[in-house]
């Protein structure tokens, strides 16, 4: 026999008996022919016999037992056992939570799916544009439309040319760090933001939560947004920010995002804009202020640092969608991003100052109830014979899902995200939660 026929009778084989042990027609434990049995049952030469039997068993399907054969091994029940612990976790995962005030999210009243629709349409129209991938870099007049964006709405000092498109702040990220690849050590505002923490580490970074270090050569900060729970950074801390950077020779890498959704005060200026452009790597997303779906971020390199990439950039693939960029393009142009903002913003507000009158009705004067600067949370603290987390666990096997926010002095702090819950449940939820804290568990 040819060698080219040996080897495609053996896969047959192996595929026929592997066929009979997964339909379950050769059950688990049973005993299969002979290689000198199988050969004559199946008139195939022992040599093709023994290549599948040794394949079979190399996969898993059968074993051998030393003077005794080949067994079909627990496979086909093993498979299926994982099968329904999988089912049942996603059942159960799905099942848990009725109500999840601790993921942020998109009312779904705040977005116009029908003129979002609308241009993808016009975009998918656009045929010979399609027909290629698409500018490493991201679109020009994307990123020339991003640019006027940029310096009306946040006074962003930059050129197309140092723009960057991503689907997504880590994506970007990986761009970034061989760029600075010599600053080796990288202090996070927020230590939270464990994917961008896991993209520099990835890269061979020293991530530490003290920008005091003295081998620091990067701050990663989201000053918009300094902690959970939406606290803004300060004029006056962000010029001492900028002016320390300048003197221990500090990168910024300023991650911009909620800076849309400020209630109470005027949004402070970019670090990027009072630095003049210089030294700070500036980073924005519009997955926050359109749709989670919509994977669509951006970087603003320093000049500096733009030479640099301009040797790599052929080496990158463009991650964000072309036809969502030329979408998004005229939809910038027509003016409806700033609509869609307003909208949200409106919306937001709206439904975190339902939650904390809800709450104080509920709670009445044992509460004290605040909302954050940005609108996302409303913070409740209220007196608990219980810790944060034990409460917050007694919760979510109720159904509610919401954030630990510190506890002292018998008093506990809980956070909630309102957006993608409809005011109609607050009351129901906050009176179930009074229970469940009066009640022994």
């Amino acid at each position: 026999m040819r060698r080219e026929e040996h080897g495609s009778k053996y896969i047959q084989v192996y595929e026929y008996y592997k066929e009979l042990i997964l339909s379950e027609q050769i059950p688990e434990g049973t005993r299969l022919p002979s290689i000198r049995k199988g050969s004559v049952q199946l008139q195939m030469s022992r040599t093709t016999m023994e290549s599948a039997y040794l394949l079979l068993a190399a996969e898993g399907y059968i074993m051998a037992k030393p003077q005794s054969g080949y067994y079909v091994t627990d496979i086909v029940r093993k498979q299926k056992e994982i099968t329904t612990l999988f089912v049942r976790q996603k059942r159960k995962k799905a099942e848990e939570i009725t109500y999840d005030f601790a993921t942020t999210g998109v009312d779904r009243e705040s977005f116009r799916f029908a003129l979002w629709s609308r241009y993808m349409k016009s975009a998918l129209r656009q045929d010979e544009r399609l027909l290629s991938y698409g500018e490493p870099q991201g679109e020009l007049e994307f990123r020339e439309v991003l640019c006027e964006y940029l310096r009306k709405s946040r006074n962003v000092i930059c050129t197309p040319e140092q723009i960057v498109i991503g689907a997504g702040v880590q994506s970007l990220l990986q761009i970034l760090c061989p760029l600075i690849r010599e600053r080796k050590k990288i202090a996070f505002y927020n230590p939270h933001f464990k994917q961008g923490i896991t993209v520099f580490r990835d890269f061979g970074f020293d991530c530490t939560d003290d920008y005091k270090e003295d081998m620091v050569g990067t701050y990663y900060i989201t000053p918009s947004r300094m902690s959970d729970w939406g606290e803004v950074m300060p004029v006056s801390r962000r010029i001492e920010l900028i002016a320390e950077a300048v003197r221990r020779d500090i990168l910024l890498i300023e991650d911009d995002y909620n800076h849309e959704f400020q209630y109470f005060q005027k949004p402070a200026p970019a670090l990027q804009s009072l630095a003049g452009g210089k030294g700070v790597v500036y980073l924005g997303t519009f997955s926050k202020i359109l749709l989670p779906s919509i994977r669509m971020s951006f970087m603003v390199l320093p000049v500096e640092l733009t030479s640099a990439y301009e040797e790599k950039k052929d080496c990158y693939n463009q991650t964000a969608s072309k036809a969502e960029q030329i979408a998004l393009t005229q939809f910038i142009r027509d003016g409806h991003l700033e609509r869609q903002i307003r909208k949200s913003r409106k919306i937001h507000m709206t439904k975190a100052t339902i939650f904390a009158e809800q709450a104080e009705k509920v709670w009445g004067k044992e509460a004290e109830v605040v909302i954050d600067e940005s609108g996302f949370h409303v913070i409740l603290e209220i007196p608990s014979r219980y810790n944060v987390e034990e409460f917050e666990g007694v919760a979510r096997k109720e159904g509610i899902a919401l954030l630990p926010a510190g506890e002292s002095g018998g008093k506990i702090k809980l956070g909630f995200v309102c957006t993608n819950v409809e005011t109609e449940v607050y009351y129901g939820v906050l009176k179930k939660l009074k229970e469940l804290l009066e009640s022994s568990f």
